[in-house]
């Protein structure tokens, strides 16, 4: 099962809103039981983030771990919502 972390700066606001589309988004794809989600805030997965196959984050990350996560903010915006979503698919799919 592939691990999917959403994080926020408080893993309460935005990170619940990102949630609950990407639990659409899941079962639209048939994928719900292939990907267990996680939400938290960044402060408390900065150093676990290799636990996880993808990182979204709806706020400013760490330069150390830039690389590793994808922006979610278009889930908050509607803007360039289906591109994250490719981003996401192909990362589950590695």
């Amino acid at each position: 099962m592939k691990k999917l972390l959403i994080m926020c700066g408080t893993g309460v606001a935005t990170s619940t809103v990102v949630t609950g589309k990407m639990k659409e988004w899941l079962k639209e794809k048939g994928l719900e039981n292939e990907v267990k989600l996680y939400q938290s805030k960044v402060a408390d997965e900065v150093n676990k983030i290799d636990d996880y196959d993808v990182v979204v984050t709806t706020t400013v990350v760490p330069d150390k771990i830039k690389d590793k996560v994808i922006m979610g903010i278009p889930l908050l915006t509607g803007i360039g919502a289906d591109a994250m979503y490719q981003e996401i698919e192909a990362k589950l799919k590695e």
